[in-house]
């Protein structure tokens, strides 16, 4: 994947080849579990139901945007690193950490502890790539990890506190 035999997408980079293969690898990865965590909080904020609905709903919605508006910067700075990015549901699947959710019906509190969890651990891999990419000097990812890092810790935040019984 993060190889690139074809010359009209080599794009040019000051980045060591092995160190961009690694950054490239480590941003498919996030790449592919961001649109997971997209699809499963959309899925959840399509089904969500129960005394809680309008704000579960809305927050869902919310957070799911924000998780798909990083897509398109993530698959860039890879392409950014000379290298390529996913292509396909079956690419993402391939690559994908955090696990899909295919249950007919979650209640409303397992949805928010489930995406909670998932967040955290995209705030791992966030952490991980972070150390991946200063390695490599790429100071252009390492800045914007930083601020994917703090949407994800706010996200699971505000499913904690919206989790909590009383």
């Amino acid at each position: 994947m993060a190889d690139n035999p074809n010359p009209a997408l080599k794009t040019p980079t000051d980045l060591k080849a092995n160190d961009a293969k690694t950054v490239a690898e480590a941003l498919n990865g996030i790449l592919a579990d961001s649109y997971a965590l997209y699809l499963k909080t959309k899925n959840f904020h399509w089904h969500v139901s129960g005394p809680h609905f309008r704000d579960y709903h809305l927050m869902l919605d919310d957070q799911a945007a924000q998780i798909l508006a990083t897509t398109d910067a993530i698959a860039e700075r890879v392409r950014k690193t000379g290298n390529t990015t996913l292509r396909s549901i079956g690419d993402i699947a391939r690559h994908q950490t955090i696990k899909d959710n295919d249950k007919d019906f979650v209640p409303a509190a397992e949805m928010l502890v489930e995406l909670r969890e998932d967040n955290l651990k995209l705030v791992e891999l966030l952490r991980e790539a972070k150390d991946i990419v200063d390695d490599a000097k790429d100071n252009a990812t390492s800045g914007i990890l930083d601020d994917w890092t703090d949407q994800a810790e706010e996200r699971a935040w505000f499913l904690f506190e919206a989790s909590r019984k009383g």
